[in-house]
């Protein structure tokens, strides 16, 4: 039996994450719209003119305690909501980002070190460390793109009112700390668990 005590937390979790989503890149966007920020300051240029990071990125660090409790204040707890219908078809990933680069695509060429992609935006060699079982990869293959804030778990925080639309642009959030490249066998044990689990 689950208490309202670990629902708050995965409600807290989920909508530290949620609530600050922000319209994602258009599917058609071109390279001029590639993000770059201090987090990301290195970019190189792909087949078909596609720029995006490519330096590996280091996990955020929690915010200061005073933002935190900022935060939490303006947070709405609920029950946790019914999971009938819930269909991770209902979040569509791995969209078109840059060119011929979906969103799997780009994590693995941020996330890795001397990424290697075709013309197709492939990630054909490279460097990979999985942060949550601490191995390193040289095959993409053997690599998930995890969602931080499983889309099960977003589904039972709210997801489920929220429109295609914005679910497209969680399931594909490059902005904030929502996806990240992990082996494939510590993805799948971790399941649908929310941060806090």
């Amino acid at each position: 039996m689950m208490t309202n005590a670990w629902w708050r937390r995965v409600a807290t979790s989920t909508a530290l994450i949620a609530t600050a989503i922000v319209p994602a890149v258009p599917a058609t966007a071109t390279a001029a719209a590639a993000p770059h920020s201090p987090s990301h300051p290195a970019a190189v240029i792909r087949p078909a003119d596609t720029v995006f990071p490519t330096s590996p990125r280091e996990l955020p660090e929690p915010p200061p305690a005073d933002v935190a409790r900022e935060e939490l204040a303006d947070l709405n707890i609920d029950t946790p909501h019914s999971m009938e219908g819930y269909s991770r078809a209902k979040f569509p990933h791995w969209i078109k980002q840059y060119g011929e680069c979906d969103t799997r695509e780009v994590v693995l060429s941020r996330d890795g070190t001397d990424v290697q992609q075709d013309e197709k935006c492939r990630a054909v060699s490279g460097t990979w460390f999985s942060a949550y079982d601490s191995k390193v990869f040289h095959a993409s293959g053997q690599l998930d793109i995890d969602h931080i804030v499983p889309l099960a778990n977003a589904w039972r925080s709210g997801a489920d009112e929220w429109t295609t639309p914005k679910r497209r642009t969680f399931a594909n959030d490059l902005v904030h700390a929502q996806l990240i490249a992990v082996s494939a066998s510590s993805n799948r044990q971790k399941g649908d668990q929310s941060p806090d689990q």
